[in-house]
């Protein structure tokens, strides 16, 4: 996985939550920001890989923003939004298996149409004998 983290940027920000009146003065709330096509660290491939999938994270501008505000420090907040973009990324760079399409085995294919069979004849029985 490509280290990027030199290319993030960090804002602060007053963040709610717990920690009495030091949330009130301190800014511990941490937004980190990366801009995805100005990335030295991503081939072209990658990029376009990353700005497709996280395409509702990445703003109009380019940047894909994580904020983090869950711990007390601005210290442990910033390390915790750096993880979850760094886990963003590399989950979005991940690309799926192609599906191979199997064909159904004419033993799976008989045994349906036999259980059918059986169900139909069970609900048969279930009639009333009125027409004979």
């Amino acid at each position: 996985m490509n280290d990027f983290s030199s290319e993030i940027s960090y804002k602060t920000a007053r963040s709610g939550g717990k920690g009495g009146q030091n949330v009130n003065k301190v800014e511990t709330m941490v937004e980190a920001l990366w801009q995805v096509a100005g990335s030295g660290s991503f081939t072209e491939e990658e990029k376009a890989l990353i700005q497709t999938k996280l395409a509702n994270k990445i703003n109009k501008e380019g940047y894909l923003a994580v904020r983090s505000s869950e711990a007390r420090s601005q210290l442990e907040n910033k390390a915790i939004a750096q993880n979850k973009m760094e886990s963003l990324v590399a989950k979005s760079l991940i690309v799926p298996k192609k599906r191979k399409p199997t064909r159904i085995s004419k033993a799976v294919k008989e045994k349906r149409l036999e259980s059918k069979k059986k169900e139909s004849l069970k609900k048969e029985m279930r009639r009333n004998v009125k027409d004979i």
